[in-house]
């Protein structure tokens, strides 16, 4: 187990090493508009000669990686070219909002899937036609188009939910609540289709197998035997599917929250971007590595608990 982890998170390593060097130099064909930017509309060529050497940006792309990269290992990510806000500060301080959409998306789509993918497996008939019909829907529609859609069926029409603004959990719950229900609804519809597609056909499978049958003969309980047999068996392959869920509503979190004004990770990530503030790019990057690569080797150990013949050595 323990060598297991170690070659994980070398392996890890050299993939946040590649990424976050291809994703500088990349940035460094735009250093001349960084500079522009900052001096703004009336900015010389002597200017943003000047501009950039004040900031570094025109040493050679290998030294200033590897300058950035000395600074990283020890936790310094740098500050934005535009705000001076210290990296880590400006990543945390938005993150909490991301997080508890994306979480409450997850699990929600969770729990609904399983529902729908266990019932479609072991009732079949029309409960499955139903599930098989919201999946295929939920595959088609962008999170765009949904949010959209919710926005203006609850925000607008209804008035049930305000269309944009976002509002601290510490302040008041239920404004909270209000204020990520139609961002989290958007986030996790396209999930759901994803995840209860994975459950029915895992399930199905499972329900067809040898040992199933087997408990059948000895008088089990049809829900004992979907539930803690053939669900536990089908949970690996769905905590895959969810894992990649979780890392896709993060992704889609860069839309959502500029659609909802909403002051968290994705918005700031995407202003970043269109600004071309590299410290803040450049540790948002290493941020989503490092996210993909602890996410997938929690979700490896969890399929090694659930399933002992998966079980890594």
């Amino acid at each position: 187990m323990i060598a297991y982890v170690s070659r994980r998170l070398a392996t890890g390593l050299v993939l946040a090493l590649l990424v976050t060097f291809i994703t500088f130099l990349l940035l460094g064909t735009s250093f001349d508009d960084v500079a522009s930017s900052i001096l703004g509309s009336g900015a010389t060529p002597e200017g943003i000669k000047a501009q950039k050497a004040e900031m570094g940006l025109d040493r050679p792309v290998l030294v200033q990686y590897a300058d950035w990269l000395s600074h990283a290992v020890r936790g310094d990510l740098g500050a934005s070219f535009f705000t001076a806000e210290p990296v880590r500060s400006a990543i945390a301080a938005r993150l909490g909002v991301t997080l508890s959409m994306v979480l409450a998306a997850l699990l929600i789509t969770a729990v609904i899937s399983v529902c729908l993918g266990v019932l479609a497996a072991s009732r079949g008939g029309a409960v499955d036609r139903m599930a098989q019909g919201a999946s295929l829907i939920g595959f088609l529609v962008p999170n765009l188009l949904i949010a959209i859609a919710l926005v203006y069926l609850l925000a607008i029409e209804l008035k049930w939910l305000p269309a944009t603004g976002y509002t601290e959990l510490t302040d008041n719950p239920g404004d909270w609540v209000r204020s990520i229900a139609i961002p989290v609804i958007a986030l996790m519809i396209p999930g759901i289709a994803n995840l209860t597609a994975q459950i029915r056909g895992a399930m199905i499978g499972e329900l067809r197998k040898d040992y199933v049958r087997t408990l059948r003969t000895r008088g089990i309980p049809a829900r004992s035997i979907v539930l803690r047999h053939a669900l536990r068996n089908a949970a690996g392959p769905a905590l895959t599917v969810l894992s990649l869920e979780f890392v896709q509503m993060f992704g889609a979190a860069l839309i959502i929250e500029k659609v909802f004004a909403l002051p968290g990770f994705g918005s700031y990530a995407f202003d970043a971007s269109l600004q071309g503030d590299v410290p803040i790019i450049m540790g948002i990057t290493l941020f989503g590595v490092l996210l993909v690569i602890c996410v997938n080797l929690a979700v490896d150990l969890v399929n090694g608990w659930l399933n002992p013949k998966a079980r890594i050595h």
